[in-house]
């Protein structure tokens, strides 16, 4: 099993009585299918063991928007997501994700398991590291053009990865999802920091000379 956040400083063989405890059910999805819908009102809690998923928003006119993406070891739930938005959770590889239901995180079973206190000071640094990445989020989207996004994001990328060459996590279809702007836009605008020397990009990867 990869390192899951939410079960670090916790020894395998204590998660796996704690996700009995739980009632925790592991299911595998294949690539493109739906791991949850209305996704912030569900009172599951979704653990990737192995693979990738989405979240993403649908607008009224159909309008895709990429909220969040994320990898083996993460957790996802009602706790992350805004009750007042349809959201969907995703499966973009082949995914398998352990489920249980959120009340197990906060209440205590019987058998009182001394781990689980450090499940719940776990699931407080995971809540704390996500309000930092929607402020690093919401950086981005207010920014009024298409080349402050770009550059904004491309930034927040190199400090996280500690380089001038950058990975993105996503396509470039799914980065103007992500960006909540037009693909189209989005490829002139990249177009024009490459000819003015301020970038290098080959699929996902980008060289920052700034």
């Amino acid at each position: 099993m990869p390192t899951i956040k939410a079960f670090e400083g916790i020894e395998d063989e204590n998660v796996k009585k704690m996700l009995m405890c739980f009632q925790a059910k592991t299911l595998h999805y294949k690539k493109d299918t739906t791991v949850l819908s209305n996704f912030g009102n569900t009172t599951q809690v979704g653990v990737i063991e192995h693979g990738e998923v989405e979240i993403i928003r649908y607008n009224y006119n159909g309008t895709r928007t990429i909220i969040e993406t994320l990898g083996e070891g993460d957790i996802f739930g009602s706790f992350s997501a805004s009750a007042s938005e349809e959201l969907y959770v995703i499966a973009t590889t082949e995914s398998d994700i352990i489920l249980f239901e959120y009340a197990h995180l906060i209440n205590r079973c019987k058998k009182n398991c001394p781990y689980h206190n450090q499940l719940i000071d776990n699931m407080v640094q995971i809540l704390s590291n996500k309000l930092m990445q929607n402020n690093e989020r919401i950086e981005i989207l207010t920014k009024k053009t298409i080349r402050d996004k770009l550059l904004a994001y491309f930034n927040i990328l190199s400090k996280k990865q500690i380089r001038k060459n950058i990975t993105l996590p996503f396509n470039l279809t799914d980065l103007a999802d992500y960006l909540s702007i037009d693909r189209s836009a989005m490829m002139r605008e990249i177009k024009n920091l490459k000819e003015e020397g301020l970038i290098e990009s080959k699929g996902k990867k980008i060289c920052l000379h700034y």
